[in-house]
């Protein structure tokens, strides 16, 4: 089960195509009770720890496993949505275009 700081590791080897998405996103991983942040509103994505209380365009609620295999490319978003694995708060378009850049990368 990766951690944050593992996410994180994750997020920025990706980070060329995230800087795309053009929103603040929090992923909130619900087993460890840790919050992750992709701020990528400025010319280079920041990838931080952050708390539950971190205003995001949109947040995704998931553990960290199905995190891990969701950037991984080992888990499809839309099945994981419609299966509950993930719980998107907030607008749903920013996710399904992270959804869609994770399908690039």
């Amino acid at each position: 089960m990766p951690d944050a700081d593992t996410v994180m590791a994750l997020m920025r080897e990706k980070a060329e195509v995230l800087r795309r998405l053009g929103y603040r996103l929090r992923i909130d991983l619900t087993d460890t009770e840790e919050s992750v942040l992709l701020d990528a509103t400025g010319p280079e994505p920041v990838i931080a720890a952050a708390d539950a209380e971190t205003e995001a365009d949109s947040v995704l609620r998931l553990t960290s496993d199905n995190l891990g295999r969701l950037l991984d490319g080992k888990l499809s978003p839309m099945l994981a949505f419609s299966t509950g694995r993930l719980r998107v708060e907030g607008s749903k378009g920013v996710a399904l275009k992270l959804a869609s850049l994770l399908d690039e990368a």
